[in-house]
């Protein structure tokens, strides 16, 4: 959702990639940006960041992967420089294929999980009708995050989002 709000912010349109998933290339800030959407299962993510990543020789210091995280309130959005994947697959993919956790993240909160759902079912429900204002308000924040993060760095973004 990220993504494709960021991608629309610019007008770019995303392409097919290896059927891997999609990306979109945009120049933001003087910067070549690449907004990547893995089509693979989430587990598998680190499949199209890292063929995209080594195809481009964007090294993962100039990553930053944004996902989401049952573990923040629905609407919170983190920033992160390095660390685990946090039991989030997706990420823990990208970690193990990259062969670092030197990457940043941008994580939106989707939580809390309800105690009486299963972790995977509760990431592949669809949000309420009462939960998507909240949403779409952190996928607007987020977007402005990824704005200051590509125009004053991740310290900047980190203290005023975080």
């Amino acid at each position: 959702m990220v993504a494709d709000a960021y991608a629309e912010k610019h007008g770019a349109d995303f392409q097919p990639w290896q059927n891997l998933g999609e990306y979109a290339r945009i120049s933001v800030s003087g910067k070549t940006v690449f907004l990547v959407k893995p089509m693979t299962y989430m587990n598998l993510s680190g499949q199209l960041v890292c063929a995209l990543a080594r195809f481009y020789k964007i090294p993962a210091s100039h990553w930053l992967i944004c996902f989401d995280d049952m573990s923040l309130n629905l609407g919170d959005i983190r920033l992160r420089a390095q660390g685990s994947a946090g039991g989030q697959k997706g990420m823990k993919n990208i970690i193990e294929l990259s062969g670092t956790d030197k990457i940043a993240r941008l994580r939106l909160g989707i939580g809390p999980k309800p105690e009486r759902f299963d972790a995977a079912d509760f990431v592949l429900s669809r949000f309420s009708k009462e939960q998507l204002p909240l949403l779409q308000k952190a996928v607007v924040k987020a977007a402005e995050a990824l704005d200051l993060y590509l125009s004053e760095g991740l310290e900047k973004a980190m203290n005023r989002f975080n």
